[in-house]
């Protein structure tokens, strides 16, 4: 039952686990929703955001999208989770 496409390797459990850390630490410091993101953090995110288009747009790995609406929580989650995305095999 288990394809190429969706296995999980030890690269993509460690990017999981971290967007996990990245979830959990913003909602205990209560940063959640771009509170107290400064402006290094802010370039960090719309970088990544710009990367996350051009990927999907290019390789048409929309799953890549779901990591827009991450950034919310930070670039501490949306970052590690983009990773987990990116690293799986595309159909």
């Amino acid at each position: 039952m288990s394809s190429r496409s969706s296995e999980l390797t030890s690269l993509r459990l460690a990017w999981a686990g971290l967007a996990l850390v990245g979830l959990v630490v913003a909602l205990w410091r209560g940063e959640a929703l771009w509170q107290g993101a400064g402006g290094s953090e802010l370039v960090a995110q719309a970088t990544l955001a710009l990367w996350c288009l051009i990927e999907t747009m290019l390789r048409r790995n929309w799953a890549a999208l779901l990591t827009l609406p991450g950034l919310a929580l930070g670039i501490g989650f949306a970052l590690p989770l983009y990773l987990f995305i990116r690293s799986r095999r595309i159909t």
